[in-house]
């Protein structure tokens, strides 16, 4: 058999797959965030860590070894405030090459104990500063004609939680506006996509009860739950040229669940 030669663009030759590239990724300073900035880093991205909370954004930075690692307080519902993050990361580092909108809370009750409080923090968190990401993010990347937005839905937003209106509604809606803004970015180079996570291992799901975590995980086909750092790996082929001809996809890593 002969030998099938590769075309020298699809060889990986660079030192990492995202090297020399310019990353923010919002509520990075632990978690899933955290994966995601690490993984950016590792393959020789310079990445800002946005967070509400700068102390931990702090530790967080250091831990990934400072220098080309940055950490900003920011309140992704602030207009403002994800304005500096971005100016940070061209004002520092040259450029804005890839965008990721992972910060997000929870405040759980079934919907007839609720609080309309409750309903609209989640919402805005989640669409609001996912609109402020893809809107602020996409007007740099627009005008350099390059660009990789990542928004973080779920499959709560595909299949619906128990206890969840508010989370699932705006992870359904992070999809709708991942296509829409697509479709208006594409013809500027700059790509939107969004990945869904099932059920991942982190401080948020560490919340739950046990019996609870065990009851879910007993419905994904490969019978266990995520580890952070396998959705930052599909974050992570999303900002690279892996993916130079996607956009508005939505990649589900959730074992199986939902499919």
């Amino acid at each position: 058999m002969s030998e099938i030669a590769l075309a020298p663009e699809l060889l990986v030759t660079e030192p990492g797959l995202v090297a020399g590239k310019v990353a923010v990724v919002t509520g990075a300073a632990q978690g899933i965030g955290y994966e995601i900035a690490a993984a950016l880093s590792k393959h020789g991205a310079k990445v800002i860590i946005a967070d509400l909370d700068q102390a931990k954004a702090d530790i967080a930075a250091e831990s990934l070894g400072g220098g080309d690692v940055v950490a900003l307080a920011c309140n992704v519902t602030d207009e403002d405030a994800v304005s500096r993050v971005a100016d940070s990361a061209v004002s520092q580092f040259g450029s804005l090459d890839i965008w990721v909108n992972n910060a997000g809370i929870t405040r759980d009750n079934r919907m007839a104990k609720m609080s309309l409080s409750d309903f609209e923090l989640v919402v805005n968190v989640h669409m609001t500063g996912t609109w402020l990401g893809v809107k602020t993010a996409g007007a740099i990347m627009r005008e350099q004609g390059r660009g990789s937005i990542i928004n973080m839905s779920s499959l709560s937003g595909k299949g619906g939680n128990f206890g969840q209106t508010n989370y699932s509604a705006a992870k359904a809606g992070i999809v709708g506006m991942t296509k829409a803004s697509a479709k208006e970015l594409a013809s500027r180079a700059v790509r939107v996509n969004a990945i869904a996570p099932g059920l991942i291992r982190t401080p948020m799901t560490a919340a739950m009860s046990a019996e609870a975590f065990a009851n879910l995980e007993s419905t994904i086909p490969m019978k266990r739950a995520g580890e952070p750092h396998e959705v930052a790996g599909t974050a992570l082929f999303l900002a690279s040229d892996l993916s130079s001809f996607m956009t508005g996809a939505v990649l589900e890593v959730g074992g199986g669940r939902l499919m």
